[in-house]
């Protein structure tokens, strides 16, 4: 099992983390690590910001997204856009799709194997698809 799939994660590894990243690891840094590697979760970068100041912190909204956009481009998380205003940080790695309820805002895991794609547009012969990602949004009746 690699490490990135075990949560929670201590301040260590959150540390190693973003040093084998090529990230130093600023105090900041870290209590945001912290707050995203507890566990596999979506979280909005506003989510993000008030678990970060709980604790008497003064950690910035600027600095939050700054830290959100390093930690996407390194590979540590990555970004589930839903609509153009809302965006979730994912730091759940594997391979899988998303449930997104509209009425509630909540952002669910779907396997890899729970959705099955039969046909995909004929592509120019110089692209290659990279990936698939299916976002399925619902609401309750």
């Amino acid at each position: 099992m690699n490490s990135l799939d075990q949560f929670p994660k201590s301040r260590a590894d959150v540390v190693s983390m973003l040093r084998d990243s090529g990230i130093t690891p600023t105090h900041q840094r870290i209590k945001i690590g912290e707050v995203l590697f507890s566990c596999k979760q979506h979280l909005s970068a506003e989510q993000v910001l008030v678990a970060v100041n709980q604790e008497d912190e003064e950690v910035s909204k600027a600095t939050v997204y700054n830290t959100l956009g390093v930690f996407a481009q390194h590979g540590l998380i990555s970004e589930v856009i839903v609509d153009p205003s809302k965006v979730f940080y994912d730091s759940n790695l594997s391979k899988h799709h998303h449930l997104y309820y509209s009425d509630t805002g909540e952002l669910e895991d779907l396997t890899d194997e729970s959705v099955e794609i039969s046909k995909l547009p004929e592509l120019p012969n110089d692209l290659q698809i990279e990936d698939v990602d299916v976002i399925i949004r619902v609401h309750r009746n």
